[in-house]
């Protein structure tokens, strides 16, 4: 274990009132509830009592500061167990907090933790290429636990009511004493017969078996906001299961992945589309009718355009998730070389290198070759 002191963030000199409030301090930034994607740290929490149980005792304080961990009972000093009689984290709360976790947790002290909330669900929604672009109105079907009709989530067979608990009296929880180094600790946890609900289940519906929920089918529509892509997910509150006992429902997660587009790509807000022309048209320049997803357009190409040139259409891209406006389309021209030639349209293209000083390859050459010379 680090050095006592270290841990709680004071100096050796710090008086007593200074070691509670650093240790209140650092209690509630290292508790497991505020940092629940760390797995150190529960270990870190009970280290940092163990170290403010030592240091808020004159005497204990006194050894350590003389021997060291050796000086309170070892080389790792009291446990957190040895401290708060295996209470928990919870009971470490209890004596230095009043009672509540600052984190929450739906751990029953305070009153009746009430019915628990269901579970999130999650779904994959399909979409077509230009739904993701535009946005739609997309249904979504899925089977999950919602409300039984017969008993209206109550749990309870018809004609009756969920009766108050009686080892807890409805509270919904049940206090103990325990007995630890620091003298009685009065500590709370859920009661075990109702399960911090206050309330237990006499006679159960029929159609629910006392859960308050059956599993069926359901259907939603989602409202897709235009520009969203694969891997976006889109979440619908209060969408999820419905919890037991007329207990809230969770959220709903909606993973959203989108098919591909015979013509166009997408780069970020930009949509890339290949354009094919002929040699003639790249030379001498043609007119095109250009399929957008906004419709049919006219689209110029000018006399030399070269291959892989790229023109750009700026707004006719995919829309802003979180933002204005559009991207852009950006045209890429690929010029098709022909594969095959007849033998006027070959006697044209060497008429065509002679004129312009190319040297080609003889007629008895391979096209590829012939091709390759007039355009070097």
């Amino acid at each position: 274990m680090a050095d006592y002191y270290e841990l709680l963030g004071v100096d050796r000199s710090a008086s007593a009132d200074e070691i509670k409030k650093a240790y209140r301090r650092r209690a509630r930034d290292l508790h497991p509830d505020a940092n629940p994607d760390d797995p150190q740290a529960e270990d870190r929490f009970k280290e940092l009592a163990v170290a403010y149980q030592v240091l808020s005792d004159d005497d204990q304080r006194a050894r350590y500061d003389r021997f060291g961990e050796a000086g309170v009972g070892g080389a790792g000093g009291p446990s957190a167990e040895d401290i708060f009689g295996g209470g928990g984290l919870g009971d470490i709360f209890d004596a230095f907090f009043g009672g509540s976790s600052p984190f929450g947790g739906g751990d029953g002290r305070g009153g009746p933790a009430g019915p628990p909330r269901g579970q999130d669900m999650e779904v994959v929604l399909d979409l077509e290429f230009e739904q993701a672009v535009f946005g739609a109105e997309v249904s979504v079907d899925l089977r999950l636990p919602q409300r039984c009709d017969d008993c209206g989530g109550t749990g309870a067979g018809e004609g009756t009511q969920p009766v108050t608990c009686a080892d807890c009296n409805g509270a919904g929880q049940v206090r103990r004493v325990r007995q630890s180094m620091l003298g009685q600790m009065m500590t709370t946890s859920a009661c075990p017969r109702c399960s911090g609900l206050g309330e237990v289940i006499a006679t159960p519906c029929s159609g629910c078996r006392g859960e308050g929920r059956i599993t069926a089918e359901r259907t939603y529509q989602v409202e897709v906001p235009a520009g969203v892509d694969t891997g976006a997910t889109l979440r619908l509150s209060q969408r999820g299961a419905v919890g037991a006992r007329g207990g809230a429902a969770g959220d709903l997660y909606v993973h959203i992945r989108v098919a591909a587009h015979e013509q166009y790509e997408r780069e970020e807000n930009d949509l890339v589309t290949h354009v094919p022309i002929s040699i003639a048209q790249a030379a001498l320049g043609t007119e095109l009718t250009l399929t957008t997803l906004d419709g049919d357009e006219e689209f110029s190409v000018p006399a030399g355009t070269q291959p892989q040139h790229q023109f750009v259409l700026k707004g006719r891209g995919v829309p802003r998730l979180r933002g204005r406006g559009r991207g852009d389309l950006r045209v890429i021209i690929d010029v098709e070389v022909p594969t095959k030639l007849s033998d006027h349209e070959e006697q044209l293209l060497r008429q065509f290198a002679e004129e312009r000083g190319e040297v080609t390859g003889s007629s008895g050459g391979g096209l590829f070759s012939r091709i390759k010379s007039a355009f070097s």
